[in-house]
């Protein structure tokens, strides 16, 4: 794909417009998908597929709400984004260097 593919949609009177289908196929979005646009403060806004957090919220409704949060926060202000520097990432696998972890693993009361 290039860098950057430029296409346009026209508005109707009710400020409605169809997502041209080189987007619907580069976002992957099929009906009744959702879309999230993001305003930047330069002015730019940008289209993205909107992932839902639904299947996090029915699990754990705090966590979801969470992540949804700082995928908000995220988006509103990329610029407050910063990389993890190598100091605190050494730091961390000196914690838990060599400790092996099962994600996929189901957590039991005897675990703790």
């Amino acid at each position: 794909m290039p860098a950057s593919l430029d296409v346009e949609s026209t508005l109707t009177d009710r400020y409605q417009t169809t997502v041209p289908e080189t987007v619907r196929r580069a976002l992957r979005l099929g009906k009744r998908d959702k879309i999230r646009y993001s305003i930047r403060p330069s002015g730019e806004v940008v289209l993205t597929r909107s992932t839902s957090a639904e299947g996090l919220e029915a699990d754990d409704p705090v966590l979801g709400q969470f992540l949804g949060f700082l995928a908000r926060d995220m988006a509103s202000h990329p610029e407050r984004l910063q990389a993890v520097d190598a100091g605190l990432v050494d730091r961390l696998q000196s914690l838990v260097g060599g400790i092996e972890v099962d994600l996929d693993a189901a957590l039991s009361a005897d675990d703790a």
